[in-house]
């Protein structure tokens, strides 16, 4: 059988620009944002696919809001074997939850929520979470941030997987790395990913995403000159929002402006107008003028939108137009994919649709290559 644990909150602090949704206090912020949770919608998105292959399966999962109501709107059969003590739920409940679903038989448990999620999963298996006897763990990407190799590039392809995972066919499980950062750490820019265990996860080409790789030392000049040449290619009057990394900090800087850490800033003819936007002022400042997202490629992963960057969600992209994104990274993370595609994941898979193709990308000076960019979810067999 299958298992579901849902996060509830997983995912709020993203549209709000917070970096991350752990902690009430967060949570209370990214309300004020009118951010809203999205780890609900994203599990629905993936039992739908596992509804129409496996109808009559039923679905070992905790109560309410943790799995049992994304259960019934999917139209499968929910098992509740875990129901939390209160109706605002802790990270304690995530892992008790997935002890629950895996002690009730589940060969394979969904998670949706991010790296923290997936940490508590970690913590609810145990010991032996990664080992060949542990039920294998897949995540349903419904976070802010998600730099583990433990999760599906959509939740689209975890439903795929796991209907596969249901079939009679074997699917293929290796031990991957579950990471997460600290928050606090994470606002002030202090990108520190630790390791906190290791679960068996299912692998499908093209379904589960790989881990983050950061930039070198080495490749500082490159960045460098990537950052040079995207000021340059810059035009009067258009709005630019500096979404987060790296290679957009080097921008910043080269513009002479106070980057917010992990953030999306607003630029004017190289004046700064909005610093860390959230959603709601990003398609206010789209309203007032011409506007383009600067963005930059995840090492490793190939994500453009949709990992750590949720303040673009799929309205401002749409309001952006038909030329949406200024995409700006070394040479070297492009050689880095192995000819895998970009990723756009924005939950929208009309917007992510309308992204694929090729885009331009500015890799240096006087120096630009067209790389392939894929929805995953227009790929992966519904």
């Amino acid at each position: 059988m299958i298992g579901l644990v849902v996060n509830p909150v997983a995912g709020v602090g993203g549209p709000a620009g917070l970096a991350g949704s752990d902690g009430a206090v967060v949570q209370a912020r990214a309300a004020e944002h009118g951010s809203l949770p999205r780890a609900h919608e994203r599990a629905v998105q993936a039992l739908t696919i596992i509804a129409r292959s496996h109808p009559a399966e039923r679905i070992l999962t905790a109560a309410g809001a943790m799995g049992g109501t994304a259960v019934a709107e999917a139209g499968l059969e929910p098992v509740v074997v875990f129901t939390p003590s209160s109706a605002t739920t802790t990270p304690d409940d995530t892992a008790a939850a997935v002890a629950a679903v895996a002690a009730a038989g589940a060969s394979l448990v969904l998670v949706a929520g991010g790296d923290g999620s997936l940490r508590d999963a970690v913590r609810g298996l145990g010991p032996s979470s990664g080992s060949a006897g542990a039920p294998a763990v897949l995540g349903i990407p419904a976070g802010v941030k998600m730099y583990s190799p433990v999760f599906a590039v959509t939740p689209v392809a975890a439903g795929s997987l796991a209907a596969d995972w249901l079939g009679p066919d074997p699917v293929a499980t290796a031990e991957r790395e579950v990471l997460d950062v600290d928050e606090a750490a994470l606002r002030r820019a202090r990108v520190e990913p630790a390791l906190y265990g290791t679960l068996r996860v299912p692998q499908r080409l093209g379904r589960t995403q790989a881990r983050k790789a950061p930039t070198p030392v080495s490749e500082e000049a490159a960045v460098a000159s990537a950052a040079h040449a995207a000021v340059a290619a810059m035009q009067p009057g258009i709005r630019y929002l500096l979404g987060p990394g790296g290679t957009t900090a080097r921008i910043a800087a080269v513009l002479g402006i106070a980057k917010t850490p992990l953030g999306v800033d607003v630029v004017l003819d190289g004046r700064l107008v909005a610093a860390g936007a959230d959603e709601h002022r990003l398609l206010e400042e789209v309203a007032a003028g011409p506007a383009q997202a600067v963005v930059t490629v995840i090492g490793g992963q190939g994500f453009l939108l949709g990992r750590g960057n949720q303040q673009l969600s799929a309205h401002v992209i749409r309001a952006l137009g038909p030329d949406p994104l200024l995409v700006v990274a070394p040479e070297q993370k492009l050689v880095d994919l192995g000819g895998r595609p970009l990723l756009v994941d924005t939950g929208d898979p009309h917007v992510d649709a309308s992204l694929a193709g090729h885009i331009r990308v500015i890799t240096g000076a006087a120096a630009a290559a067209f790389y392939a960019v894929a929805a995953p979810e227009a790929s992966v067999p519904v």
